[in-house]
C-alpha cells in the first residue's frame, strides 16, 4: 500500500492515517507531495493524478484508491481486522467513531486560528487567540471533555485503552496544544503528551522537524522563513 501525504509539519489530515498505520504496524510506503508545489507545477495537478478529490491523504492499495482520512480508517479496519484500528467492543467502537466524526466535521475555529505547525513554538499565541476568539475556547473545552470522558471510561493510557485510529485522529490536536501552549485539564494534558510520545506520532514529529520547508499560507503568525 502507498499513502500519499502532504508536508508533515503542516498537514494534519495526512498525519491521521500515517500515525495510525505506523502505530499499529500496518506496512505502507509513503509518498510525500510538498504544499510548495502550489507555487510551481501545482499541488492540485499532482494530486489529480492520484485522486479526483485532489487532496491528501490518499491510500492506494493495488487498483483501489481510498481518499479522506475517515474513509481510510474504515478501510484499514476492514483490511486488517486484527490490528485494532477500532475498539473491539461494539459500544466502545461506536463511541470512538462518533468522536472521530465530530473531529472530522467540526472545530473549525481551532483549525483556523491554531493551524498545525509542529516545528513552531508559539506559546504567546495561544492565550491571545483564546481571548480574541471565544469559539476557539469552546472548541478546546469540548475536546477536553471528549478526552477526559473517554479516558475515565477506559482507564487509558489512550482514549479507549490501546492506541487506535481515534488516537491517530486527535494527534494533530495534541500538536496544536504543544505549539500554542493551549490549556487543558490535568488528565487531558497528560494524554496529549502520552499521545505525542507514542511510536506513530513520535516518528511523524521527528520527520516534521527535519523538513525545513516554509509554507507561507500555513504560517499566519510568522512572516519569515524558518531559522
Amino acid at each position: 500500500m502507498q499513502l500519499v501525504i502532504g508536508n508533515k509539519n503542516y498537514s494534519s489530515w495526512s498525519m491521521r492515517p500515517w500515525v495510525t498505520m505506523r502505530g499499529l504496524d500496518i506496512p505502507f510506503e509513503e509518498r510525500k507531495l510538498s504544499f510548495n508545489l502550489g507555487l510551481g507545477a501545482g499541488f492540485r495537478d499532482a494530486m489529480l493524478k492520484v485522486s479526483p478529490a485532489a487532496r491528501v491523504p490518499v491510500l492506494v492499495d493495488g487498483e483501489l484508491t481510498v481518499w479522506d482520512s475517515l474513509a481510510i480508517a474504515e478501510y484499514l479496519h476492514e483490511r486488517f481486522p486484527g490490528k485494532g484500528v477500532w475498539p473491539a467492543a461494539l459500544a466502545a467502537r461506536t463511541r470512538a467513531r462518533s468522536l472521530c466524526a465530530e473531529m472530522h466535521a467540526g472545530f473549525g475555529a481551532l483549525r483556523q486560528h491554531c493551524p498545525m505547525n509542529i516545528e513552531a513554538s508559539l506559546p504567546e499565541v495561544g492565550p491571545r487567540v483564546l481571548r480574541e476568539q471565544p469559539q476557539v475556547a469552546r472548541d478546546l473545552e469540548r475536546i477536553d471533555q471528549m478526552w477526559s470522558e473517554a479516558l475515565a471510561a477506559s482507564g487509558g493510557p489512550f482514549l479507549f485503552g490501546a492506541f487506535g485510529a481515534v488516537d491517530g485522529y486527535f494527534a494533530p490536536v495534541a500538536t496544536r496544544v504543544r505549539t500554542y501552549g493551549l490549556p487543558l485539564s490535568r488528565a487531558a494534558a497528560a494524554y496529549a503528551e502520552r499521545l505525542l510520545a507514542a511510536p506513530g506520532p513520535a516518528a511523524w514529529i521527528a520527520d516534521a522537524l527535519q523538513e525545513h520547508e516554509f509554507v507561507a499560507e500555513d504560517e499566519p503568525y510568522r512572516a519569515s522563513s524558518k531559522a
